[in-house]
């Protein structure tokens, strides 16, 4: 019996219900401080830096199209005729009348110069003199006219060829030959620059604070760019990104959305890029500096606040609030909380309840987190 007894102790000694527990164990590590540059996320489109649409400068009916619907087009190339006899017509007919003003204004001057001699010996009145002289200003006025005439009939007939006004991408004919052209009103047709290409989006007061801070620290405007570098990302993130830097900011911010816009210039050699495009750009949002870097993990949300749990020399688990940031390099900066030399929570964290004490096994995080 006594044996039995004795058995029976011991087991409630070391039974699991009886037997102390000791303090969960959690994973701890001391945050990433490093040299980083934040960037911020917007989106925009892609627009063309020069956009214009074709448009004859004179009336006439189309005799031909000398381009292919989309291909790339220079500066000065033909692409449209209208018919030019009517053109040659006219400038003769002006290039005739000058003949005509030529003619007339040598005998003008004939007879006044006659009239000049006269006067002097009394021959003739001074009101002929005056009426030859009238006569004569009238001719040199009239041949004036002609000429200018015949520039403007010549300027017609060279409208009547439309020629690419700038180099890029051309759109689809609008209008076939045969039919009539209006002078500035029958579109033609349109074209795009495409090399290089801008990329606009818009940011809200905070970010344009923020960046004006920046820019005169770098003493480069906001309005001519601020000195901020970015990249584009499209739909299709299998394409990659495109770098660029922005050239421009608007000089206010717009009363209906409160946002102003930027732009940059995004090199487009190969045409991929094109006008309309939607995409996500990725801006520097910083100048260089100290920041912490703390796993996602290790935040925990608490309602509207963020917080991570540190651990200190004797295992006890104390919440800190932080406010978080962006994510570089594989880590969640933290602009506010923490300054690199407490020792957080990074795994485990349902076990590291405030107030508690924890067995923390201590990790070195690496400079870039793999993802």
């Amino acid at each position: 019996m006594r044996v039995a007894a004795l058995a029976f102790l011991l087991s409630l000694v070391v039974s699991p219900t009886f037997a102390q527990q000791g303090p969960p164990p959690v994973t701890v590590a001391k945050p990433v401080v490093k040299t980083i540059v934040e960037d911020d996320e917007f989106t925009g489109r892609f627009e063309a830096v020069e956009d214009v649409t074709v448009r004859s400068r004179v009336t006439g009916y189309l005799e031909s199209v000398m381009f292919t619907d989309g291909q790339l087009v220079e500066k000065g190339e033909p692409l449209f005729a209208i018919d030019q006899r009517q053109f040659r017509l006219l400038l003769e007919q002006a290039e005739a009348q000058v003949g005509v003003a030529e003619a007339s204004h040598a005998f003008a001057r004939e007879q006044l110069d006659r009239a000049e001699a006269l006067i002097t010996t009394g021959n003739i009145a001074q009101a002929t003199v005056d009426q030859r002289r009238e006569a004569f200003l009238a001719a040199a006025g009239a041949l004036e006219q002609a000429r200018a005439a015949v520039q403007s009939a010549r300027i017609d007939l060279e409208y009547s060829e439309i020629s690419a006004p700038m180099s890029g991408r051309i759109d689809r004919r609008r209008i076939d030959p045969g039919n009539l052209v209006t002078a500035n009103e029958t579109v033609l047709t349109s074209i795009v620059a495409t090399d290089p290409i801008y990329f606009s989006f818009d940011i809200d007061e905070r970010y344009f604070l923020a960046y004006s801070r920046d820019a005169r620290a770098r003493g480069v405007p906001l309005n001519q760019g601020g000195g901020l570098e970015a990249y584009v990302t499209l739909l299709d993130e299998t394409m990659g990104t495109f770098s660029g830097q922005v050239d421009f900011g608007e000089n206010r911010i717009s009363a209906e959305s409160g946002t102003l816009r930027l732009r940059l210039v995004v090199p487009n050699p190969d045409g991929l890029l094109t006008p309309g495009l939607f995409g996500r750009v990725n801006v520097t949002g910083s100048l260089p500096y100290e920041g912490v870097l703390i796993p996602d993990s290790a935040l925990v949300a608490d309602q509207n606040r963020r917080l991570v749990m540190i651990v200190d020399g004797e295992g006890k688990v104390t919440p800190r609030e932080v406010r978080p940031g962006p994510r570089i390099d594989g880590y969640r900066v933290i602009r506010a909380g923490l300054d690199g030399s407490e020792t957080i929570v990074i795994e485990g964290i349902a076990r590291a309840r405030p107030g508690a004490t924890v067995t923390p096994e201590l990790v070195e995080l690496p400079p870039a987190a793999e993802n």
